[in-house]
């Protein structure tokens, strides 16, 4: 499948799922392609035809810019190594899920989770550790007595109880004795929740003066927009640099803030006035260098 085509589906998938997409960011460098929202959740996905092509760096960037936009990022692609994406099941790329078009459309649009993730050796699940540990004990075996049916040692059975993945013939096993399931389905838009971590920046950092009055600055690589700043439980979208590199990616910042709920700035070097682009106020620095607070900058922008 092409790449264009790749593109499409995603979108398409993602639109019959009830979620609001972004327009594409085809610019170099990125580290994302989409961003989809439904209201409630946030994903930042790449769309690779090989899943093996994505960079610890790409992953790195994908990941830091979900989080700061508090949503999750999502790879979607067509192969891994030398074979297809199995459907229903879900890899893993420097921490990040990675999945075919079929399991996305199978869990945005019908509502079925994948069960499955691949690992080195095959297809794994995780198994439910409390409720096995609940049936276990109802029944009156120990962690030998399991382990002997299984196969396994009784440590292996207590990692399984504390969440320790399994085979899923051992898994299909588990469920046999105890005709129970046990199965946990994999919940690939599990909206991130946490502490961002700060970025590390020295006083030259290009709009540092803002922090001056109470803003924070997370700067970003390889997005539209060079930053994200945040104000009490405000959070601007923010390109920065002259007219020539930041107008023209303008519009698709607006796009991406009215996606995900969030406000768009671009901050001009080389221009005095005040103007838009759709959502996004084009404003030159020198006339932020007049703000208070943060406060200010909000109303600025809502102007």
């Amino acid at each position: 499948m092409s790449q264009e085509r790749l593109h499409q589906r995603v979108i398409s998938v993602m639109l019959s799922g009830g979620f609001e997409v972004s327009e594409r960011f085809t610019m170099r460098p990125r580290s994302f392609d989409l961003i989809a929202s439904d209201g409630q959740i946030t994903l930042v996905i790449k769309v690779v035809s090989h899943i093996d092509s994505i960079s610890e760096e790409v992953a790195h960037d994908l990941d830091a810019i979900a989080r700061h936009l508090k949503g999750s990022p999502l790879i979607i692609g067509e192969r891994a190594r030398d074979a297809d994406l199995e459907r229903g099941a879900v890899y893993i790329r420097y921490g990040i899920f990675a999945t075919s078009i079929a399991t996305l459309h199978d869990y945005v649009v019908e509502g079925v989770p994948p069960l499955v993730y691949a690992s080195p050796g095959g297809l794994y699940v995780t198994i439910n550790g409390e409720a096995l540990r609940d049936l276990r004990e109802r029944r009156n075996l120990s962690l030998g007595d399991l382990g002997q049916y299984l196969g396994v040692s009784r440590r292996t059975i207590s990692k399984y109880e504390g969440g320790m993945g399994t085979t899923l013939d051992i898994a299909l096993k588990i469920e046999e004795i105890f005709d129970h399931g046990l199965v946990q389905p994999i919940d690939l838009l599990k909206r991130w929740s946490g502490e961002i971590p700060e970025e590390e920046h020295s006083g030259e950092t290009p709009m540092a003066f803002l922090e001056e009055i109470g803003l924070t600055l997370h700067m970003l690589r390889r997005a539209p927009f060079q930053a994200l700043i945040t104000f009490r439980e405000e959070t601007i979208l923010t390109g920065y640099g002259p007219v020539q590199k930041v107008a023209k990616r303008a519009a698709l910042i607006g796009n991406i803030s009215q996606v995900t709920g969030m406000r768009a700035m671009c901050i001009l070097t080389d221009y005095y006035k005040k103007k838009r682009v759709g959502k996004t106020l084009l404003i030159g620095e020198e006339r932020l260098h007049r703000l208070r607070n943060g406060a200010e900058l909000i109303d600025l922008i809502d102007s």
